[in-house]
């Protein structure tokens, strides 16, 4: 086969492979929509804000079309995170054929570690950092203002704090796999301790919203996931050094004479 059509082949799996991850989000998203809807999916998406506002306060839609947008964005969200693992796995068998053995070995434990990861960051965010924040935010809000979030800046907000979360816990694995490839040493890995603790609170002030809250309960978690890959790849560190060394003393040389004990058998 020659190059050219070994290519066209590439692309036409590659093609294959995003139709189906396309169909399987469609799917999910076409089932949600049915039921429970996508309205009673907003109404759980919202439901750490609803609970931190004064009680009958509503949150309100300025577009005209927003009703109906914004609660079938929030199906969407959800459809494709329901598939995530589905799509992982899709890009996983599209890419595994050209890896060496060893990659393959680290590959797919990063993949789930990975996905596994991001959906923790993504529930940590909703049912425990939304409702402390929130409740802080509008602890502060003066008794003169009513407050009526929108709709759509709430689902923005909402995105950004997801991916936020579910970025920072990739802490652990990028540790892992930069130490797992050796193109970082674990040494250096602790010595950068000071710089990660700094670059944590830079980022967290970057992403999250100019309350200290959850700056906080953004970077606290992120020293604490670099802290936990460090251990995970000392861990994995210990246990290759040591099959090594088996590997080793299994095929060590025979000395002369073993070598006559075994001759005179």
């Amino acid at each position: 086969m020659s190059d050219q059509d070994t290519f066209i082949s590439h692309l036409v799996e590659l093609r294959d492979r995003l139709l189906r991850a396309v169909l399987a989000v469609g799917v999910v998203f076409v089932a949600l929509f049915i039921w429970p809807g996508s309205g009673p999916i907003y109404d759980v998406l919202a439901a750490p804000l609803i609970h931190a506002l004064p009680q009958g306060t509503t949150m309100i839609a300025t577009g005209v079309v927003t009703p109906f947008l914004v609660p079938v964005k929030v199906t969407a969200l959800v459809a494709f995170m329901i598939v995530l693992p589905y799509l992982l796995y899709q890009a996983w068998a599209f890419i595994a054929p050209g890896l060496y053995d060893n990659e393959k070995k680290l590959a797919l434990p990063t993949v789930v570690g990975s996905t596994l990861l991001f959906l923790i960051g993504v529930a940590f965010c909703y049912f425990f950092v939304f409702g402390k924040v929130f409740a802080f935010i509008h602890g502060f809000a003066p008794k003169s203002i009513t407050v009526a979030p929108d709709i759509e800046a709430y689902f923005s907000f909402v995105i950004t704090m997801f991916l936020a979360f579910g970025i920072a816990f990739q802490i652990p694995i990028v540790v892992v796999v930069l130490a797992g490839l050796g193109l970082v040493s674990i040494d250096k890995l602790r010595d950068a301790r000071p710089y990660v603790v700094v670059g944590a609170f830079v980022v967290s002030a970057v992403v999250t919203p100019p309350d200290v809250l959850s700056q906080f309960m953004l970077a606290v978690p992120m020293c604490l996931l670099y802290e936990i890959g460090l251990f995970v790849a000392r861990m994995a560190a210990r246990k290759k050094a040591e099959a090594a060394s088996a590997a080793a003393d299994a095929y060590k040389p025979m000395t002369d004479e073993e070598m006559e004990r075994e001759l005179d058998r």
